[in-house]
């Protein structure tokens, strides 16, 4: 039982990271992060937002595709057009790991700064020595 748990852990943790590669490589793109921004406000066709962004069609699907694989953004055909709309995400794991990196900066910075108060006082103090 112990083999198929650890299993398990290591499946979770390869799926965990691909979700993040995933989603970062998705918000790595000015383009994608404003269609995140334009679908925020509401729904539209990929023609809308190629014409949006002033791009062909194709590259708009390309962009579309990316975030579609990351499930930042769902479409739907009806027809001939191809309706985007917000995915399923919400980006909880993306935020946790960021506020944990935020938190390790953090304490390496905090610690930086007494190391340099230390050592101007060390300094204040070898000037007052002499």
């Amino acid at each position: 039982m112990q083999s198929l748990d650890r299993r398990h852990t290591v499946n979770h943790m390869v799926q965990y990271q691909a979700r993040l590669d995933a989603t970062f490589a998705a918000l790595s793109d000015v383009t994608r992060r404003g269609v995140l921004e334009q679908l925020g406000d509401s729904h539209a066709s990929i023609s809308d937002l190629a014409q949006r962004f002033r791009m062909t069609i194709t590259g708009m699907k390309k962009h579309v595709s990316v975030l579609e694989q990351a499930g930042l953004v769902t479409t739907e055909k009806v027809g001939r057009v191809r309706t985007c709309k917000l995915g399923p995400r919400r980006l909880e794991e993306e935020a946790g790991w960021i506020e944990q990196h935020r938190q390790l900066w953090s304490a390496r910075f905090d610690a930086l700064d007494q190391i340099v108060d230390q050592l101007k006082r060390e300094e204040r103090a070898d000037e007052r020595d002499e």
